[in-house]
Order: structure tokens, then C-alpha cells, then sequence
């Protein structure tokens, strides 16, 4: 009904078939993605194709509630980009207006719906949590200072401008509680404007000078270690929205889709332009032409996936597969496996640096990729990892990437990766028969606090 004028009427036979057969339109997209998608980084969607859809699509797959994982984790990849995009364009219609009809709280707002895009925050509900504040302040003007113009737009009198801090500082630190967190100060939900009136734990939420309403926010952006560069991604794509002449930012930005891999005909276009804003670049320009030309026609090739069979002799030393709940042994932190290798893969230089060499059986040992329960993914040396005792849900964002749900013990490998190691659910079979026969069903369902892990810890073998 939110999505609904009240003041309307409709035909909600045609809306319910609407919506049905849209629903079915975005499942078979969705399905289609994780084929598409697996090894690669999910790119988007040209810009063209989402201005029509867009509404309906947003609308309807947040009611799409599916119990497979992996549609859950497209449809969540597929509705951020839709946001963020939508939002992009809000936000060039915004710097588009002429200096005196920019409110620095709308624009703020509209950073924090960019850096949000999954959240529901309106313009709307923010004003109102201001003006909340502003009226208490207001308030307490008019109870500790009868003679102060507290509804006037501007104030020359200092005196009054210093009654007007001292009001705002009672309001927020002694009425509402607002307190520094030195515990979780680099938590970016410190810093989003639409927290303001959520949490009363904030660091410098937002430092308001009052005279009607005067709000100066400061806004970061989340902090991820995944291997998409997400973060990095959409601060350049905020950055040229703000200043899409920038050559320096659209360089980089042309290098990390390279590097990525990822909309190689975007890559020509940014390349473009970078050549006409600034011939000099041409030779960092030609090279990443060039290779971008090569990537194009590689991905007409697709190089078949690597398979891995437990029944091979290399892979005899492998005891453990896909889907098991796993505990480090010397960190303590819980994962999922999600792949493996006999032998440590990683470069000297890595394995000099988490000292692999100290392990009883070094590099030469199967290791595992494992999704650990803090949101990172290491790569985890056989002898440091043990079945869990009491199999729990690993909260980590990439985890419907790899599997479809999470049976009490283990989780189910969907088919792309059923089919990189197309023996290893059979054996996690019966792995989980052997440990769990008897398990109490929900006894998995109560997720262990997460650990705190010093920085060493963040690829611990």
C-alpha cells in the first residue's frame, strides 16, 4: 500500500497480474545473472535501459522475498545499481540549479541515498528529524532567553549567535543524549545523515549552527575489502557526477574498470573523452585502448571453467569441501568454504608475509577460500581449520554469490560452483552425517557474536 496514492483508485486485478508477471520477467533475469556472473564482476546495466523500468522494478522485487540465496544476492546487485543510478540522475538535475536553490540538506540527502541506495530515506523524513530539533531548540530559546529573535533569518548580535550554540549543544547532548562513540568511531553509520535520529551514539552526527535551520553534514562512505572495488566504484562515479571533466578521476576510473574487467565498452567511451579533454594523455589512452579492444575479443572466447575433482590423485590430501561450517583453529573466527586448492596458490611474496613456512606442513597442504563470519574472505591453510562443533550462519555479503541456503549445518552450493567441484556436495553430505547425526535443528540458528581480529589476522593462513 506505501507505494500507492490514497487518493486513487485501481484496478487491483490488473495490478495483481502486473505485478505477477513482472515478478516472473525479474526471476528468469536473475537466474540468468549467476551464469553470467560468477567469475566475473556484475557490471550493471546500460544506462538506457533502466529509466522505464526502473519504478516498477524497485517496487516489486522488495516484495520478492526468495529462499534461494543466490537470487537474493542478484536481486540485491541489480536493485542497488537501478538506485544508484536513478540517483545519479537526481543528483546531476540538482547541480544543474542555479546556487541560491541548492539546500545543502538535500544535497546531503541525496549522498546519503547514493551511498545508501537499499535504505528507505526521503528527503521528506529528514527534513522532519531537523525540524524536530529545531523546534526544541527553538524551545529552549524561548524558555532561557524570553528576549532572543530565535525566528529571525539572520543574527548580527554574537551574543545571540553564542546563545543560539549553547541552546543547540543542550539540545542534542543533554535533551537527546548524543554522545561521541570512540568504541565504533570509524562505523560509516556514524556519519550518514538519515542516523541522525536513530542512533544517539554519533560522532560529530552533524554540527548545526542554527539561526531557522542550518545543517552542515558530513558524510563518508562504507569501508569494504571485497574484490568488486565497490566502494571505489561508486566514489568515482559520485566524484564525475560532481565534476565529470575531472581527467585524473576518469583515468582512474578507465583503470579499474580494466583491471576489473568489467564494461569494456564503457572503457572505450571514458578513454574517449579523457583524449579529447586532454590530447596529452594519448599514450596512457592508446595502451588501454588497445588492451581493452583485446579484452572484447577474448570475451567472445569464454575460457571454460577450472574443475576440480576430489576423486583425482593430486587431490587425495583434500579432507574437507564446499559448504562446511569451519572454525580457525588460532584465530577462532568461523567461515564457510566456498573453493580449495592442493597446494597453497599464492605468491612467494604472500606466503612470506603470513609466514607459511612456520606451519608443520607449509605451503605444500591443501588451502581453502573461506567466507569468514566479519565480512572478509582469506585463504585458510588445512591444518588451521576444524569442522565447527555448533554450525551457525555466516553473515558475509558474497555468501549468496556461492550457495542457495543453509541447511541447520552446512551450506548448498548453487549450481555454478556444484559445478567447479562437482564431487564435493556428496562428500559434504556426508561429512555433516558424520559430525551433526542427531544435531538439533535449530541449533544452528543463533549466530556467535563476531570477534575482533587484529589486522595480521585479515589473511591468516
Amino acid at each position: 500500500q506505501r507505494f500507492y496514492q490514497q487518493n486513487e483508485s485501481y484496478d487491483w486485478l490488473k495490478e495483481f497480474k502486473t505485478r505477477h508477471v513482472v515478478g516472473q520477467q525479474i526471476r528468469r533475469t536473475v537466474e540468468s545473472i549467476s551464469k553470467r556472473f560468477f567469475t566475473e564482476v556484475v557490471s550493471g546495466f546500460k544506462r538506457d535501459s533502466i529509466t522505464k523500468q526502473f519504478i516498477i522494478f524497485s517496487k516489486i522485487v522488495i516484495f520478492l522475498v526468495w529462499k534461494c540465496l543466490t537470487l537474493k544476492y542478484y536481486a540485491k546487485k541489480i536493485l542497488y545499481f537501478l538506485r544508484q543510478q536513478n540517483i545519479l540522475r537526481n543528483l546531476k538535475v540538482f547541480l544543474e540549479r542555479p546556487p541560491e536553490q541548492q539546500s545543502a540538506l538535500e544535497g546531503a540527502v541525496l549522498i546519503d541515498q547514493y551511498c545508501n541506495p537499499l535504505a528507505d530515506i526521503t528527503l521528506e523524513s529528514i527534513s522532519a528529524q531537523i525540524e524536530e530539533i529545531t523546534d526544541k531548540v527553538k524551545k529552549y530559546l524561548r524558555v532561557k532567553s524570553a528576549t532572543h529573535p530565535s525566528d529571525c533569518f539572520v543574527l548580527e548580535n554574537l551574543e545571540f549567535q553564542r546563545q543560539v550554540i549553547c541552546a543547540l549543544n543542550a539540545v542534542l547532548y543533554d535533551q537527546l543524549q548524543y554522545k561521541g562513540n570512540e568504541r565504533d568511531y570509524y562505523n560509516p553509520l556514524n556519519s550518514y545523515i538519515h542516523q541522525v535520529s536513530y542512533h544517539i551514539i554519533d560522532i560529530i552526527i552533524v554540527r548545526l549552527t542554527f539561526v531557522t535551520k542550518c545543517a552542515c553534514i558530513c558524510v563518508l562512505s562504507r569501508e569494504g575489502n571485497e574484490k568488486s572495488y565497490q566502494l571505489l566504484r561508486d566514489s568515482l562515479d559520485l566524484y564525475l557526477t560532481i565534476n565529470p571533466d575531472n581527467v585524473q578521476y576518469l583515468l582512474l576510473q578507465a583503470r579499474l574498470y580494466f583491471h576489473l574487467g568489467i564494461w569494456p565498452e564503457k572503457v572505450l567511451d571514458i578513454l574517449q573523452h579523457i583524449q579529447a579533454l586532454d590530447p596529452t594523455q594519448h599514450g596512457a589512452v592508446g595502451y588501454l585502448v588497445q588492451h581493452t579492444l583485446e579484452h572484447i575479443q577474448h570475451k567472445r572466447h569464454p575460457v571454460e571453467p577450472e574443475v576440480k575433482r576430489r576423486s583425482a590423485p593430486e587431490h587425495r590430501d583434500v579432507q574437507y569441501s564446499v559448504g562446511l561450517i569451519m572454525k580457525h583453529k588460532r584465530s577462532g573466527y568461523n567461515c564457510v568454504i566456498y573453493g580449495w586448492d592442493p597446494k597453497c596458490t599464492m605468491s612467494q611474496e604472500w606466503i612470506n608475509t603470513m609466514r607459511v613456512h612456520q606451519l608443520s606442513k607449509g605451503a605444500d597442504q591443501p588451502f581453502y577460500n573461506v567466507l569468514v563470519q566479519d565480512g572478509t574472505c582469506r585463504y585458510a591453510a588445512q591444518e588451521n581449520l576444524e569442522p565447527h562443533s555448533a554450525p551457525l550462519e555466516i553473515a558475509h555479503p558474497e555468501v549468496g554469490r556461492y550457495f542457495t541456503e543453509f541447511s541447520d549445518t552446512h551450506y548448498i552450493a548453487n549450481e555454478e560452483l556444484q559445478a567447479r567441484y562437482p564431487e564435493d556436495m556428496c562428500k559434504t553430505h556426508r561429512t555433516v552425517e558424520e559430525l551433526y547425526h542427531g544435531l538439533n535443528p535449530n541449533s544452528g540458528q543463533s549466530p556467535e557474536p563476531t570477534a575482533n581480529f587484529q589486522d595480521h589476522d585479515l589473511l591468516d593462513p
